[in-house]
């Protein structure tokens, strides 16, 4: 198969990259260097031309803050630009990979996970974005596998693992919200899965939403507790406290931890736990 790749030198493309290497496959990896998705003429000129038969689309105006001061930016890249990889799929009967947010979540007060099939109501720019590239996905009529995740981090890129190894490092204190709760992901994990799916073909008959997370529950403050002790920045004191504090223009779901259930039954793979997966990360940020 012929498998393009956007987003290519982010955190989930760069880990989507060093997975598939010797892989029987042909990736074709792009940013936005190479390829606009935001341009129809030059997608579909690129799927054309490189005859491919799969998008991993990993390209998002992902900056929740900047995204309520630039909507219309934010709509280009989260919800034309991915209307334009799924006319492409459609056209050539082919699979997109599409990877949404617990963010289209927020409006409602879960207290438990959060299943594929729950009413999507964001409550910022980001999210509905997100959520109007899924609806785009859907209503293109192609095969696709639209994966929701959260909290996602890497040794690439910035991220709150980075962010944190670095602030606690330095700083004698901190302040970390722990009234929003939801579960780390890391990119190598959700790389891992969705590599795993296509190269055993395990896509075919079904399309559809999946919630893909690692397992657990924290919220940021234990997120960032965990990161300093695993760090051994023992000496930062890292304060619990309300994300009143931190005055924003979004507000950010209080509690979006995603039911795995559909995604495990469905593909039959087990997912790493979450303090698992960040002793690994901070392992390699740590060789880097």
């Amino acid at each position: 198969m012929n498998i393009l790749v956007t987003g290519a030198n982010g955190q989930l493309g760069t880990w989507v990259r060093r997975l598939s290497a010797g892989s029987g496959d042909r990736f074709v990896f792009t940013d936005v260097a190479e390829l606009d998705i935001c341009s129809r003429e030059a997608v579909l000129e690129v799927v054309g031309k490189e005859s491919i038969d799969i998008i991993i689309n990993c390209a998002a105006y992902t900056d929740v803050e900047k995204a309520e001061d630039n909507p219309e930016l934010a709509e280009h890249l989260n919800a034309g630009a991915v209307a334009n990889l799924a006319e492409a799929m459609a056209a050539r009967n082919g699979l997109l990979v599409h990877i949404s947010t617990d963010y289209v979540f927020g409006g409602e007060s879960f207290n438990t996970p959060c299943k594929e099939d729950m009413p999507a109501k964001p409550t910022g720019v980001y999210g509905l974005t997100k959520l109007h590239g899924e609806q785009a996905v859907l209503a293109s009529g192609c095969r696709y596998l639209i994966f929701r995740t959260a909290w996602l981090y890497s040794e690439y890129g910035r991220n709150f693992v980075k962010t944190m190894l670095a602030l606690t490092a330095e700083k004698p204190s901190l302040k970390v919200v722990f009234d929003q709760v939801g579960t780390p992901t890391y990119a190598r994990d959700l790389a891992a899965a969705i590599l795993d799916i296509l190269s055993e073909r395990k896509f075919e008959g079904r399309s559809g939403i999946y919630h893909f997370s690692n397992e657990g529950v924290c919220s940021w403050y234990d997120f960032a507790k965990t990161i300093a002790s695993m760090a051994g920045h023992n000496a930062c004191d890292i304060a619990p406290c309300f994300s009143s504090e931190f005055p924003s223009k979004v507000i950010r779901p209080s509690y979006s931890v995603l039911d795995k259930s559909l995604y495990k039954q469905t593909f039959g793979r087990r997912v790493p736990y979450w303090t698992d997966s960040l002793q690994e990360c901070i392992k390699n940020i740590a060789e880097l």
